[in-house]
């Protein structure tokens, strides 16, 4: 067999570039578990930050799933050190579940690596997920059924709040890594679990020849185009047909949604992923019902997704479902929360007491009376119950949307519409 060439700093420093959008002296952060992928990809992220006068940390996260999870990443601390490259451990706190590990372990490092990168102003989190991740990825999801979006595999950007998640080395095999890897006499962990065939990634990896890769890669791109096509038009589809308003709900076009099929199905999705704060794509079938309920009879109210479609004045009203709403959040003076996984709201510190925020619902909207909200506000009615309302010890206190607020009322919370997902994602990346 040929020996793999070990990557160099011109390929990272070109896949970079394809990217693009760094800082003139970038600060990156590179997770790193210490296998070989992500130790080749940290000392080359770290001289290609140090050339242009930045620099990139080696976040390391503890899952303490393993006795030995502690000393390996105090190993990996050695390693860097030894190189100089700064380095922080981040540990899994809290108990661990019983079954999905492996899942609730990517969630955790995400949510790890993510809060480290937003807490210190670092824009760009580099993985090394690389062309073999990448393959496998794509038969795990053929074998589940999943379309043309997930067979389009992982994209080289992935846009998440306040940050972005890079994959540069998508394109790069694995045993190049380890070349690099041996290249500069650098030890690495080896971790039992890539080789245990309890996990579907495992026995993937051991079957895997490198023909079928590389038809499977191009497999993986022929979708990646494909699926940006589609985001492309989604896109105009919505700029064309959406109208979405701050206070969480949106007007709709539905002459050419209808007409549109599969784009006009995936816009749906959009507005119901960002209307009701969902946390997973929504199931092809339900969006072909709700497009076709939407062409044959317009009249009538339909839900998805934690979202009421109701006809108004020749339009579609999307708004949230009362009943779907997330439970009253409760906030002290100086807390910050996230209500409905929708809004964001900060009570100032000076405030005198806590309040709570929750949707104002038709009890709340009956008690306020129609003449006290409608002189001066021009939102449609229906989405007064939906709203989310403020109310303190002494009862509703405000309705930021609608402009109202008790005489009596103390300091109230600021709120901003901030969905999971975004009306307009960044787009999926092919690099």
């Amino acid at each position: 067999m040929a020996v793999a060439e070990p990557l160099t700093l011109v390929e990272l420093d070109a896949a970079l570039a394809a990217i693009g959008e760094f800082e003139p002296h970038p600060f990156i952060a590179v997770g790193v578990s210490g296998g070989p992928d992500s130790m080749a990809l940290m000392v080359l992220a770290d001289r290609w930050a140090r050339a242009r006068g930045g620099a990139a940390w080696a976040l390391v996260v503890d899952h303490r799933l393993r006795p030995e999870s502690a000393a390996e990443a105090q190993t990996v601390g050695v390693w860097l050190a030894a190189r100089g490259i700064p380095h922080a451990v981040l540990p899994w706190d809290g108990e661990k579940p019983d079954t999905g590990v492996q899942e609730a372990a990517r969630a955790a490092r995400y949510r790890l690596l993510a809060g480290w990168c937003r807490e210190r102003g670092c824009l760009h989190l580099l993985t090394a997920h690389h062309r073999d991740d990448q393959a496998e990825t794509y038969l795990i999801r053929r074998r589940a059924g999943s379309l043309t979006d997930g067979l389009a595999g992982m994209a080289s950007v992935r846009e998440l709040p306040q940050l972005r998640l890079v994959r540069p080395l998508l394109g790069v095999a694995k045993a190049r890594l380890v070349a690099f890897l041996d290249a500069e006499s650098q030890d690495y962990l080896r971790d039992p679990s890539n080789r245990n065939p309890a996990f579907e990634r495992s026995r993937l990896r051991m079957d895997a020849k490198a023909e079928d890769v590389a038809a499977t890669l191009a497999a993986v791109r022929a979708n990646a185009v494909a699926r940006l096509e589609h985001e492309r038009e989604v896109a105009a589809l919505l700029a064309r047909a959406v109208s979405l308003h701050p206070a969480g709900f949106a007007v709709l076009d539905p002459a050419p949604i209808a007409t549109a099929g599969e784009i006009g199905e995936r816009a749906l999705g959009r507005v119901a992923g960002v209307l009701g704060g969902a946390l997973y794509p929504i199931r092809r079938e339900r969006l072909s019902r709700l497009l076709r309920a939407i062409d044959e009879a317009p009249m009538r109210a339909r839900t998805l997704g934690g979202c009421r479609f109701v006809a108004w004045r020749g339009w579609v009203l999307a708004v949230r479902e009362t009943a779907r709403a997330a439970p009253p959040l409760s906030l002290a003076p100086g807390m910050s929360g996230l209500w409905d996984r929708r809004f964001a709201a900060k009570l100032p510190a000076e405030a005198s007491r806590p309040v709570t925020i929750g949707a104002l619902g038709a009890a709340g909207v009956a008690a306020l009376g129609r003449d006290r909200i409608d002189a001066d506000n021009p939102l449609p009615r229906l989405v007064y119950p939906a709203l989310p309302a403020i109310w303190d010890e002494a009862g509703l206190a405000a309705i930021p949307h609608l402009c109202w607020r008790r005489a009596t009322a103390g300091c109230v919370p600021a709120l901003a519409f901030r969905p999971p997902v975004s009306l307009f994602d960044a787009g999926f990346t092919v690099v």
